[in-house]
């Protein structure tokens, strides 16, 4: 055949190095695509002139095993097609399949897992963006990358045919090799986020979902070790995870991360083998390239752990600390496991059960290896968590020492541990109120943890009660970028700007909040109180009345109905509010005493407040319902006494 004119194609010339497949039916179309492909500079081998009895000649299957990329035309006809099948079949194996969807037909059953190129919209023109999209892909099964189309006369540049490069390598190398290929520009990465990455969450394909924390657990774990490196920029934990396979586009959801690279994984666990399948994402064209697997024996998951992220960081970035390891981790198998399991609670516990069971999954971990510097701060965490939400008033004191010595164990065992730094930092500021204690770790979590969006946003949220306002915007503006998809993270941007009296930004950020997660609660009561600090009470009104966190909404509806002159909602509001015995809510009372001019009662409830470990106080150099009591002597003392200037 001629490398330029399909319609008199030879089936007897030697194969291209891009093999066509399509319904014959849809011939037509097939060879508008072709044409485009063609004058990219590859050239094509296409079955146009052979009948269908002869498809799988000698010829077409020498074509088939040659290819450098096999695209596959999928529509309503080929998805029914046998012949098309097994080309698609040959193309996944040899992992040089591109698909294409003609008329928006989704790939059958086998081939789900590739991110087809919709072409159902496209003109099937050079500067078409899904045109784009498929010269790019195909590119990068060449060693290319194409800015458009070229003209049909320009002659094709010599292509590297990455497969034999590969041909023989251990597994980490071939994935370090992918990964040259994408940081080259051969996947179509931006320039500008070249080496910003997002760690999908691991499929659990073991047909039992007890082996959930693992998958789980190894996608947190590589995220981790790679967000040590400053030279990556690592997409956090929530925006990650937020792909939902199979009812979103991949390609939009790298944009909305601004993730050059995706990396997804499948876990599945047999007869005590542990084999994880790593798939290459492109961020820009969706294409998978290459897919690697690695196996170990289950007792031998952390090598599994280590091979992953060094493959990973090898081409990324400039060197991984402690070969490949997490800071602050472990070598011992059975640790590491109650410590995944310990993970998996505490970011999943639906009650006091599960936040408990999360700390004696950790003091497993510490029991199998008691250096293990992150089990410790896991533990510390948990501590707070069942001490905040659960415990009674003699557990709480005992919980929060406990969890600042398990803090600070984590931080001897490991002062690199940025995790570590942050509990114990955490701890001391909402668990005992200890504000000037808090500061040292906190700015050690921030030097250490600048990959790190939890770590980032604790640390603005310190900053913004103790007036670092400067620090506390670079903190989360920063978390903000590598978490974007966080609705937690953008709350706490509305708390920087509302504790710098920015209301109007802090109910946008609020407000981005709620689009991402309308389910959160504690979020239109933000709202409502920039509202309230704006005099604009009956706009307020409105969104608390629309909260469902119980102690935020009738605090601001009691404010909110006495500026509006409705004494009796506002009472009412309040004595609701005084009746719940079962919560701490003597913050919320004391914001509604100070709207109400009760100045004296409003500073008694937050002493009792601060010795009841009322989380709220952390809000008390800031929170303008409180500005009636500021120059109060017994105000300023509480001020003083809890560590603010």
């Amino acid at each position: 055949m001629t490398a330029n004119d399909p319609e008199n194609a030879d089936p007897g010339a030697s194969p291209g190095s891009v093999f066509f497949s399509y319904a014959r039916t849809d011939q037509a179309k097939a060879r508008q695509i072709i044409k485009l492909i063609e004058s990219a500079g590859f050239s094509v081998w296409w079955d146009g002139l052979i009948e269908g009895g002869d498809r799988f000649t000698r010829t077409t299957t020498e074509a088939l095993e040659r290819a450098r990329a096999v695209v596959v035309l999928w529509s309503q006809n080929s998805v029914e097609s046998h012949w098309v099948h097994d080309e698609a079949a040959r193309g996944r194996d040899r992992r040089v399949l591109i698909p294409l969807s003609l008329d928006g037909s989704l790939p059958p059953l086998g081939f789900g897992q590739f991110q087809a190129i919709d072409l159902s919209h496209s003109k099937l023109t050079a500067k078409d963006t899904e045109v784009q999209r498929m010269l790019q892909a195909i590119s990068a099964m060449h060693g290319e990358r194409p800015k458009a189309a070229m003209p049909r006369s320009m002659p094709r540049q010599k292509m590297l045919n990455r497969r034999n490069v590969m041909v023989g390598a251990g597994v980490t190398a071939a994935l370090a090799a992918g990964f040259a290929a994408y940081r080259s520009g051969m996947l179509g990465g931006d320039s500008a986020n070249a080496n910003r990455v997002a760690i999908l969450q691991f499929d659990n394909i073991s047909g039992d979902p007890a082996f959930g924390y693992l998958a789980d657990g190894l996608s947190t774990e590589i995220r981790s070790t790679l967000s040590q490196n400053g030279a990556l920029q690592v997409v956090g934990q929530a925006s990650s995870e937020a792909f939902e396979r199979g009812k979103e586009d991949i390609v939009a959801f790298a944009r909305k991360l601004r993730a050059a690279l995706l990396i997804d994984g499948a876990v599945r666990v047999t007869k005590g083998v542990i084999r994880v399948t790593i798939d290459l994402i492109d961020g820009k064209t969706g294409v998978n390239r290459p897919s690697r697997t690695f196996e170990r024996p289950l007792d031998d998951v952390l090598a599994v752990q280590r091979e992953i992220a060094g493959a990973i960081a090898a081409e990324l970035a400039t060197e991984l600390r402690g070969r490949g390891t997490t800071v602050g981790g472990t070598s011992n198998v059975v640790a590491f496991d109650h410590y995944l399991r310990g993970k998996d609670l505490y970011s999943h516990a639906r009650n006091e059960a599960e936040e408990r069971e999360a700390v004696t999954q950790f003091e497993a971990a510490i029991a199998a290896d008691p250096r293990f510097a992150a089990a410790y701060a896991g533990r510390a965490r948990s501590l707070a968590a069942v001490a905040g939400q659960y415990g009674s008033a003699t557990e709480i004191k005992l919980y929060y020492d406990t969890a600042i010595a398990s803090a600070r164990r984590a931080v001897e065992l490991e002062p690199r541990l940025a995790d570590a730094h942050s509990a114990l930092a955490l701890i001391l500021f909402q668990g005992t109120f200890d504000i000037k204690a808090a500061r040292a770790p906190f700015d050690r979590s921030y030097k250490l943890g600048e990959g790190d969006a939890p770590v980032l946003a604790r640390f603005a949220v310190y900053c913004a009660a103790t007036d670092r306002d400067g620090d506390a915007m670079t903190a989360i503006s920063r978390s903000v970028l590598l978490d974007p998809l966080n609705a937690l993270i953008h709350r706490i941007l509305g708390t920087v700007h509302f504790a710098a009296q920015r209301y109007p930004e802090a109910i946008a950020a609020v407000r981005e909040t709620i689009r991402i997660n309308p389910e959160l609660a504690d979020t239109r009561s933000r709202i409502g109180m920039s509202l309230l600090a704006q005099g604009k009470n009956r706009e307020a009104l409105t969104e608390f009345e629309a909260d469902t966190h119980k102690w935020s909404r009738l605090a601001g509806v009691a404010i909110a109905q006495h500026r509006l002159g409705n004494m009796a909602a506002s009472a009412a509001a309040m004595e609701e509010l005084v009746s719940d015995t079962e919560t701490v809510s003597l913050y919320q009372q004391a914001q509604v005493l100070a709207q109400w001019g009760k100045s004296a009662e409003a500073v008694q409830a937050l002493i009792k407040a601060r010795d009841l470990r009322d989380g709220g106080m952390t809000a008390l150099r800031y929170d303008p319902m409180l500005n009636p009591l500021r120059k109060l002597p017994d105000f300023i003392r509480l001020l003083r006494a809890m560590g603010f200037g």
